[in-house]
């Protein structure tokens, strides 16, 4: 880096161009400046080399995870698919069971209903064709024990 002293000759005024004067000869600031400046370039350049090189590896590497990603959800998807199937075979024979089990009670129920309306129906007929022969023999005039069967 510059010391002082070469900092101060860079900011000394400059005769005015035409010949050269008896007191100098105008300095040369490219040079200088070329000189001082291209250490650092140079570190850029390098910086930017490695810069570049951090984004193709960064770009390669995210290339493959996308490419990773997309497999993993492509396997992902064809097991929820083939999983699917057997989820809908279990609810379906689930819900076939369920429903035979309803009509198995439902029938029992009926079948109880049934089997009581007829004994209620055993239970009152004797004495319901009883009052229906007395009606009908009095309708007749007939004397109401003469009217039933003997």
């Amino acid at each position: 880096m510059p010391g002082f002293r070469e900092f101060r000759i860079r900011l000394r005024p400059a005769g005015s161009p035409g010949p050269a004067a008896p007191g100098g000869v105008p300095a040369d600031r490219s040079d200088e400046l070329t000189t001082e400046l291209q250490p650092p370039l140079n570190w850029l350049d390098d910086t930017a080399a490695d810069a570049d090189r951090i984004r193709a590896e960064a770009a390669h590497e995210a290339d493959q995870r996308r490419r990773a990603a997309r497999r993993q959800a492509e396997e992902i998807v064809r097991a929820a698919r083939a999983r699917a199937l057997d989820v809908r075979n279990e609810t379906a024979a689930r819900i076939r069971r369920e429903a035979t089990a309803e009509a198995e009670r439902a029938d029992a129920v009926s079948r109880r209903e049934t089997e009581a309306l007829r004994a209620r129906a055993r239970a009152r007929t004797p004495a319901l064709a009883a009052r229906i022969v007395a009606r009908v023999a009095a309708d007749l005039g007939l004397p109401a024990e003469r009217g039933g069967p003997e």
